[in-house]
């Protein structure tokens, strides 16, 4: 049996190599995802490990900062002389390290990242861990002298001696470029500034005698954990965050954790996609292998081969084709990796691609997916082929199972079915996010598991309608082809399903992302009554001479700041919320149309007041009046008032969780040294439009990366974020497009050597080449356009759930992306056309008589 089995798998590679693809491109996705973000974790904990101090001591960091306020906190840089004193300590330095600067030249050109990674302004420290080593020029003396990495000065073309300006948080100063700094480590794309220490504190922190944090390194013989203990002690309980080398590298891990993953689980998606779309493939493809070898697992049986041994067979060349797959899928992978490391220096992160990370989950990972996809989608065909009887050797069966009835797939599609469809329309009128969301996982699962297994019953009712035109249009070539894909309802199903999943993703997110931008379009009309917004171009907070700025620009009005903070809330239901609040300036009606359902703008941000949604409030059962204790960034607390509640929708932007804003005055109260992060502008009275924008443009151009936004642009900006997640969607579209079209053409390949003998017959009583190509194709068409109507009608049910959803967190506006869904359609029938070229090409060039001979 096993050399049977060789020998079958052999004789029938051929067909088995569009199986083969699906199964590499599975696995392809899994590593490459994996060895990728394996090779840049791994670069950057020794980057991390190799540069953090043996013990690191930082401001206390309450709060996590979902949205950036501007605020840096600091501590004492004479802090270090009295940590020196504690035994054990070798060094102690101050160190000053701030993000988000901006540097310009003389020409007011950007000097750094353009991908959006960090520009970084450090003191001038250097010891053996430094990241850096100077390697041109001098180290920097004074307030107007600066380095800068080699990195940067090459891609800007920036020289030792000449000028740029730099934006701190503090204000803008123009320095000189004295030398070159050259990584020793990876860079992680960030352009690097180095001052000397006393210029680090006075303008970039704009404090003489801070720093960020204090570096300390131990005595010969002295642990960083016993380090730790005796400077935590000397400091004092719960007044600054002291860390180990391994902690504060680890903390740094975590911080740039949220980037790798969102790479890391997009591969990962696209692998699900390609396996999920794979099984239908290979399910197809055994199931008509098996069909075409009837007669010879017959005679297997008729020698005396059981059951057990022809499913056996059957499973065994299901494992040499993942197998196959799967070792080319991991090369493939390593591949793929090298691809994105290749990216990722385009975009300034230097990765070694000869340090590629290959841990042994990644071909542990590769074979099981590549091995268990196979084994999976070919269990059923290996059943099937167990069932075969003796007495199939001696008939003529051409293909087994067609005339079986669907009575089996109709119960229990309708079982599934009925089910999702019940978790579906709990989704819809669900008020609750949380359980919103699982019913919709729970609906969209079983609706696809249901469409898959009683797609056979729609095939006949479905196919005759979309082949409805075609005896009309080609005849009785048009009737053949019709025909052809109603002969066989299984194989059709199974043939159009990895079509139909791919465009039921697409349509199901389109409408959610239609839907996201029509809703926040509403929102932006109805909230937004300035003129214009000003923001940083990545949405960080910009220096206050910004503001100044703009207040004094000809034709304006009123300026109206805004800022954001994190709090932490006590609630009265006892729960501690963390979220981002927003602080504002008094005369915010005039910028913007808030709906109060209690109290109004006064009462909100007043002084020791604030505003929260109503929803929120109702759920944790705070009113107007109620005294809620905050906490803010920085250790500092206090009691605040509720004094209105909103019914705004969560798209506005008010905010986070729980849509909570106050008073610029209490926001500095209580959190002070933040930035503003937008300016909400009006034109004074006789001031048009065109007039105020071209003076704000003219008052900014020394600061690039601000920008000045209508409520156009506003839109514009909106649209363009959610495009991001659309094109990823397409994306997943090609991928599940590309697995489709190997099924087809895999498909019409073995049902063309299935009908040799009908093609032979059919070529004998005159049908030409032309008139038999053509009917190919036409069968593929109408079963590409049968996948994607099943798609689209799945996926536009999944995407208007998806938006009751959205719905519960503001975004109620519905709306139907049709010129996608008209698109789409078309697209199918074009992808039908491309699958049949081969298939259709290699029919028309059969031998007439050796085909009319072919058993």
């Amino acid at each position: 049996m096993l050399k049977a089995t060789l020998r079958s798998f052999l004789a029938h590679k051929g067909r088995l190599l569009l199986s083969a693809l699906a199964v590499l491109l599975s696995v392809a996705f899994v590593t490459g995802s994996l060895i990728f973000s394996d090779t840049v974790s791994h670069t950057f904990d020794r980057l991390f490990a190799s540069t953090a101090a043996d013990v690191t001591v930082s401001p206390k960091e309450d709060l996590d900062e979902a949205v950036p306020s501007g605020r840096t906190e600091t501590l004492p840089a004479a802090l270090a002389e009295r940590i020196r004193r504690v035994d054990g300590v070798a060094a102690a330095r101050a160190d000053v390290k701030v993000n988000g600067l901006t540097v310009v030249d003389e020409e007011n050109r950007p000097v750094g990242p353009t991908t959006g990674a960090p520009t970084l302004g450090y003191a001038w420290n250097p010891d053996e861990r430094s990241p850096v080593e100077l390697t041109s020029g001098h180290t920097p003396r004074g307030p107007a002298q600066v380095l800068l990495d080699s990195e940067t000065a090459d891609r800007k073309n920036v020289r030792i001696g000449d000028p740029l300006t730099v934006i701190a948080p503090p204000g803008s100063f123009p320095v000189r470029v004295v030398g070159i700094v050259t990584f020793t480590t990876t860079n992680p794309g960030s352009a690097l500034l180095y001052f000397d220490p006393p210029t680090a504190q006075t303008k970039l922190l704009g404090r003489p005698g801070a720093a960020t944090a204090i570096s300390v390194d131990a005595a010969p013989g002295v642990a960083d954990e016993q380090l730790k203990r005796r400077v935590a002690t000397a400091l004092g309980p719960h007044t600054y965050d002291v860390r180990t080398a391994g902690e504060q590298a680890e903390s740094d891990v975590q911080q740039l954790g949220g980037f790798l993953d969102v790479i890391k689980y997009v591969m990962l998606g696209f692998a699900g996609v390609a396996v999920l779309v794979g099984v239908f493939l290979i399910v197809n493809t055994f199931s008509m292998l098996i069909a075409q070898r009837t007669r010879e697992l017959g005679l297997l049986r008729a020698l005396g081969a059981d059951r057990r041994q022809v499913r056996g067979s059957v499973l065994t060349e299901a494992l040499l084709l993942g197998l196959v797959g799967s070792t080319l899928g991991l090369a493939a992978g390593i591949g793929l990796a090298a691809g994105l490391i290749g990216l990722m220096g385009l975009l300034g992160m230097n990765i070694d691609a000869g340090e590629m990370e290959i841990g042994w989950v990644t071909p542990v990972a590769a074979y099981v997916v590549g091995l268990g996809v196979t084994f999976v989608a070919a269990f059923l065909p290996a059943r099937r082929a167990a069932g075969v009887s003796p007495m199939a050797a001696l008939s003529d069966a051409e293909v087994a199972g067609v005339g079986r009835p669907l009575r089996v797939r109709a119960v229990a599609g309708g079982i599934v079915g009925a089910a999702g469809a019940a978790a579906l329309a709990g989704c819809a009128v669900s008020r609750q996010t949380s359980s919103a969301a699982s019913l919709l996982g729970l609906g969209v699962v079983l609706t696809l598991i249901a469409t898959v297994v009683a797609g056979p019953l729609l095939v006949r009712p479905v196919i005759r309608v979309l082949g409805a035109a075609f005896p009309a249009l080609f005849g009785t070539i048009g009737l053949m082809s019709r025909r052809n894909a109603l002969r066989n309802p299984r194989r059709t199903g199974a043939t159009a399903a990895a079509l139909m999943v791919g465009i039921a993703l697409v349509g199901g997110m389109s409408v959610a992302s239609e839907s996201m931008t029509a809703s926040f379009d509403r929102q932006i009309d109805k909230t937004l009554g300035a003129d214009f917004v000003i923001q940083d171009g990545n949405f960080q907070p910009f220096p206050q001479e910004v503001t100044a700025k703009v207040r004094d620009a000809d034709g304006v009005g009123l300026v109206v700041r805004g800022r954001f903070t994190p709090v932490a809330v006590r609630l009265p239901d006892g729960d501690r919320v963390e979220t981002t609040a927003a602080g504002y300036d008094p005369r915010l009606d005039e910028v913007a149309n808030i709906t109060y359902a209690q109290g109004d703008s006064a009462s909100a941000l007043g002084p020791g007041r604030l505003a929260m949604d109503r929803d929120f409030a109702r759920d944790h059962g705070v009113r107007v009046g109620s005294a809620l204790p905050v906490e803010f960034q920085g250790g500092r607390s206090a009691e605040l008032t509720v004094g209105a509640l909103t019914d705004q929708d969560a798209a506005e932007g008010f905010g986070t969780q729980g849509g909570l804003f106050f008073g610029l005055g209490t926001l500095e109260r209580y959190a002070p040294g933040g930035r503003d992060s937008a300016l909400y502008v009006n034109a004074a009275t006789g001031t048009g439009d065109d007039e105020l924008r071209a003076n704000l443009e003219e008052t900014l151009e020394p600061y690039p990366q601000v920008q000045v936004r209508d409520l156009a642009d506003y839109k514009r900006l909106v649209h363009d974020q959610i495009a991001v997640l659309l094109y990823l969607v397409y994306a997943l579209l090609g991928l599940a497009i590309i697995i489709a079209v190997l099924g087809v053409v895999n498909t019409l390949a073995l049902s063309v050597i299935e009908r040799t003998r009908e093609i032979g017959l059919l070529r004998a009583i005159g049908l030409a080449r032309r008139q038999l190509r053509r009917m190919i194709r036409l069968e593929s068409v109408v079963i590409a356009v049968f996948g994607a109507v099943l798609g689209l009608v799945l996926g536009l049910v999944w995407g208007v759930c998806m938006q009751r959803v959205l719905a519960l967190q503001g975004m109620t506006a519905l709306a139907i992306p049709w010129v996608t869904i008209v698109l789409v359609v078309a697209g199918s029938a074009v992808v039908g056309v491309v699958a049949a070229l081969l298939p259709a090409l290699r029919a028309s060039r059969m031998n007439v008589l050796a085909a009319i001979a072919h058993e």
